[in-house]
C-alpha cells in the first residue's frame, strides 16, 4: 500500500502514527495492497477553505475525504479487491485539538488525529453516518480498527471516543 503523509500545516504532529493507523485501517478492511491513499494535513483556514468550497460549510473542520477510485472492501473472503487510488483524506490538527481536549474521554491531538484517519478511511470505502444505522455501523468499525490498532501496538487506556458528528 503506498500512503503518503504531507503535512502543510505548520504543527508538529505524529506523522508515523498517521501512517502506520491508515495502513492498518486499509489491511483491516482487505483494500489491495498496491492501492495508494494520500493523506494531507493542513491549517485551519485551509480546511475552511475547502468545507466552504466543497461542502458550502462555514468554518474549518476536522476530516474531510475525496474518494478517487471508489473502492470497496470485498464483499466475500476468497474475492480479490479491486487496485486503484482509494482518494485523499484532509486532516486539520487545530480542530483535532480542540475535539481531543472537548471529548469525554479526553486525549491528545495525535490521538485525534489517527481516529479521524480512520474515520476518512472509512468515507474513502462509502461509509457514511447520516442515518443512525449507517453511524452504528462506521462508528463501530472505526472503534473496532482503531483499538486493534492499539492494541497491536501495545497502547493502553481508553480508546478516544468518536468526536466525530
Amino acid at each position: 500500500m503506498s500512503i503518503d503523509v504531507n503535512n502543510e500545516s505548520g504543527t508538529d504532529i505524529d506523522e508515523q502514527a498517521i501512517l502506520d493507523v491508515a495502513r492498518y485501517a486499509v489491511a483491516r478492511m482487505r483494500i489491495h495492497p498496491l492501492s495508494e491513499l494520500s493523506v494531507i494535513v493542513v491549517d485551519a483556514d485551509a480546511m475552511e477553505q475547502l468545507h466552504l468550497q466543497w461542502m458550502d460549510l462555514p468554518g474549518p473542520t476536522d476530516v474531510m475525504s475525496f474518494p478517487m477510485d471508489e473502492l470497496r472492501p470485498p464483499a466475500k473472503d476468497d474475492e480479490e479487491p479491486p487496485q486503484g487510488l482509494l482518494g485523499d483524506i484532509v486532516l486539520c490538527p487545530e480542530v483535532a485539538k480542540k475535539q481531543g481536549e472537548e471529548a469525554p474521554t479526553r486525549h491528545s491531538m495525535d490521538e485525534e488525529l489517527q481516529l479521524l484517519t480512520v474515520h476518512g478511511v472509512l468515507h474513502l470505502l462509502g461509509y457514511d453516518h447520516e442515518e443512525p444505522s449507517e453511524k452504528a455501523e462506521m462508528f463501530g468499525l472505526q472503534a473496532a480498527i482503531i483499538d486493534g490498532w492499539r492494541a497491536e501496538r501495545g497502547l493502553t487506556g481508553p480508546s478516544p471516543a468518536p468526536t466525530v458528528t
